[in-house]
């Protein structure tokens, strides 16, 4: 059934799973560092794990590297330079390749800025969240507004130019002017990336246990209108739900996932998706970080595997692609899924109906409406299956 002319491109994903704090909305796994982080003995560990993947991705090139928490700034410089040449020497990377380190504002300073430039890391994606004390507070950060601005002045000092910020909105009791507030402070900082993504309330976090006052949803519409009209403004391009950018600064490493490429994930709890001759394989690594240790580089340490049927290949090309605010090429369907577009013709023709999608013979995009109920337009293309097992909250 699955017929791939070309594999698609290839990304590393590395999870670090130590944060100094849980924050009380991220569902992430994460665990708070109550002892010395042993990172040592974690490298060894990813070393292994991207060891036993090799057979998987003979001779294919990663162009991209991510390293997401948790919270990897909690590393060493020392420890990002092993392990990222240890990567080097296990994989073949691309010589412009995007290597991407998330950093918490109260975890570093320019000097540590600068050993991870050294250690080959060329983008930074900084968690900011919001510059309002309060807002922090209820969110449970340990930086404050002082520490996200010298964190931003700090990366640029460090020699930085490709940096994103991290910031949310519907926040707890927030106001639209608030909100707004948050990315002008952002803005006057010239990062060349924005990633604006609304508060949701997911299970098994704090928030759920103990729900906070959020805005309606007519305020937060308001709030992603006016966010998304002030970078405009600014010349920061949307080129997906949550992401802006400077012309040339889009982040490599995501358009690869919502363009459906493939993707290694080395680390406790990390996922990857992997194109082969019969199909699409998604898989994943145990949760735990100690059990992951002792683990990693057998096949005791794979949390689960799945292969995935057409119909799954399709839908999920779909919920990715569809995020995309300029959508993608028709021929990119094909290419990346293996699939003949014609397996979700009567679902594209019903999007088409309720105003939610347009077309033509190169190029499937959402309209405004679409993309102000993606969830809505996202659901038109799950195998019928899924669709009464899924709860779908419509955003802005």
């Amino acid at each position: 059934m699955f017929n791939f002319a070309v594999l698609p491109p290839l990304s590393l994903y590395i999870h670090v799973p130590w944060c100094v704090r849980k924050c009380p909305y991220c569902d992430f796994n994460s665990h708070e560092a109550r002892a010395a982080i042993p990172e040592r003995a974690y490298i060894d560990a990813l070393l292994r794990d991207l060891e036993r993947e090799l057979p998987r991705v003979w001779g294919r090139t990663v162009h991209t590297v991510f390293l997401g928490g948790g919270t990897p700034s909690l590393f060493s410089p020392e420890a990002v330079d092993r392990l990222l040449a240890g990567v080097r020497v296990r994989v073949p990377l691309a010589p412009d390749a995007e290597v991407t380190l998330e950093a918490n504002p109260g975890t570093v300073d320019i000097e540590r800025f600068q050993g991870f430039r050294d250690a080959g890391v060329n983008r930074l994606s900084i968690g900011i969240q919001s510059f309002d004390p309060e807002k922090l507070q209820t969110l449970g950060r340990i930086h404050g507004r002082a520490e996200a601005l010298q964190a931003a002045e700090a990366a640029r000092v460090a020699g930085f130019e490709n940096i994103n910020l991290d910031l949310m909105y519907g926040l707890p009791r927030q106001t639209v002017e608030q909100a707004l507030a948050d990315v002008q402070t952002a803005v006057a900082i010239q990062p060349a990336h924005l990633s604006v993504y609304q508060l949701t309330i997911e299970p098994n976090t704090l928030f759920h246990a103990k729900p906070p006052v959020l805005p309606d949803d007519d305020t937060s519409w308001e709030m992603q209108n006016q966010i998304q009209d002030l970078l405009a403004e600014q010349g920061y391009k949307q080129y997906e739900v949550s992401a802006y950018a400077k012309p040339g600064y889009e982040c490599r490493h995501n358009l690869n996932y919502w363009r459906f490429g493939d993707y290694l994930g080395i680390g406790a709890g990390a996922h990857g998706k992997i194109t082969g001759t019969q199909g699409i394989t998604r898989l994943w690594k145990t949760k735990h970080p100690g059990n992951y240790m002792e683990k990693a580089g057998t096949s005791a340490a794979l949390g689960g595997i799945h292969n995935l049927a057409p119909q799954d290949a399709a839908a999920e090309f779909l919920l990715n692609a569809l995020r995309l605010t300029q959508g993608f090429a028709s021929s990119l369907f094909q290419e990346r899924t293996g699939l003949a577009l014609s397996i979700v013709e009567e679902s594209l023709r019903l999007a088409e109906t309720k105003g939610l999608l347009n077309r033509d013979h190169a190029t499937i995009r959402p309209t405004e409406l679409g993309r102000r109920f993606l969830n809505d337009l996202q659901v038109l293309f799950l195998p019928e299956t899924s669709r009464h097992q899924t709860r779908f909250v419509a955003h802005g």
